[in-house]
């Protein structure tokens, strides 16, 4: 017969047992909120323009917290890989996903892409934005956007574009343009916008739609000629540069941009309360600089007007997608 202190025990053990699952399932709380490491995914190689602007947002949310963001870079196939692992990550507020504007064209560009944005995403905040601008040779003898539009109707497929590669922002945004125009030019797809600005400095192609940063120098120096940014607004990077839509393209905005988003099925909680951070982040005076230093801008909202542009983006690239009859497998 066991013993009165034995049976205690057992019992005491079996206590401790039934009380495991229920410590195990016990749901994040934003009031703790984090209490470990966080992993950032970015679905792109370091160096790039996402990877800049996920480290210096992680640096913001570190020293907020007091606990380390860590960058995962996990490039491939546009950014479907890392963005695909982000989805199916567990949806504590331990992985995030700095996603760009191919999140909004992917489901259209790709045939099997392995994750719905929509139904496997949750929005957290838009983060920041980048302008583009289209950018010509100055042999081709056009010095705005309106004489660039005449000559391509004037001579179709004389002008040829280039892009980082075939489903690229350049290259969607370029199709933008040909299907609001009705302009012909031929694109020559290169392996990343470095091959495709020496491509052009080469005289290999005569235009591009390509981030301002990268051509500023150029643009100074005369190489190459800036006829207008391709976003809703002028850049402060090259105010003196007004926009597509000043230029007789009215409607057309193509603006780059970076948000933050949390698996599907994160507490309602926690979004709130990343939200609340990254929006505070966002207006440090350090960070902007950090930002306009690199060409960026800051662009923080709410998680539901975050969700409800990527919606109006997908909707909105998948008629310029069909229409080009673009299709990347």
């Amino acid at each position: 017969m066991k013993s009165l202190s034995t049976m205690s025990a057992i019992a005491a053990v079996g206590l401790l047992a039934a009380s495991m699952p229920a410590i195990a399932q016990k749901p994040a709380r934003a009031t703790d909120y984090p209490t470990k490491p966080i992993r950032m995914i970015v679905p792109f190689a370091p160096g790039g323009g996402t990877d800049i602007i996920g480290r210096l947002v992680a640096q913001e949310l570190g020293q907020a917290w007091g606990q380390t963001v860590v960058v995962d870079n996990r490039g491939g196939a546009g950014g479907t890989i890392g963005t695909d692992l982000a989805a199916k990550s567990t949806p504590d507020g331990y992985t995030m996903v700095l996603c760009s504007l191919g999140l909004s064209y992917a489901p259209a560009l790709y045939s099997k892409l392995p994750y719905d944005p929509a139904r496997d995403l949750t929005p957290i905040s838009l983060v920041a934005t980048q302008p583009f601008v289209y950018v010509v040779i100055p042999s081709l003898g056009v010095n705005s956007m309106k004489d660039l539009i005449a000559l391509a109707k004037a001579k179709p497929g004389a002008i040829r574009y280039g892009s980082g590669g075939a489903g690229g922002s350049s290259h969607l945004g370029t199709e933008l343009l040909r299907t609001m125009t009705g302009i012909e030019i031929v694109h020559v797809p290169y392996k990343g916008t470095g091959p495709a600005l020496t491509a052009m400095l080469g005289g290999e192609i005569q235009m591009q739609l390509i981030g301002i940063s990268s051509v500023v120098p150029h643009m100074k120096s005369g190489r190459m000629r800036a006829l207008a940014v391709s976003g809703a607004k002028r850049s402060a990077a090259a105010p003196e540069v007004p926009t597509v839509a000043e230029s007789g393209v009215p409607g057309y905005a193509f603006d780059v941009w970076y948000g933050m988003l949390f698996p599907a099925g994160t507490p309602r909680a926690i979004v709130g309360k990343v939200n609340a951070e990254i929006n505070r982040a966002l207006k440090s005076p350090a960070l902007a600089r950090r930002f306009a230093s690199v060409g960026v801008e800051p662009a923080g909202t709410s998680a539901e007007d975050f969700a409800t542009m990527i919606r109006s983006e997908i909707a909105k690239w998948r008629k310029v997608v069909q229409s080009a009859n673009i299709r990347v497998e």
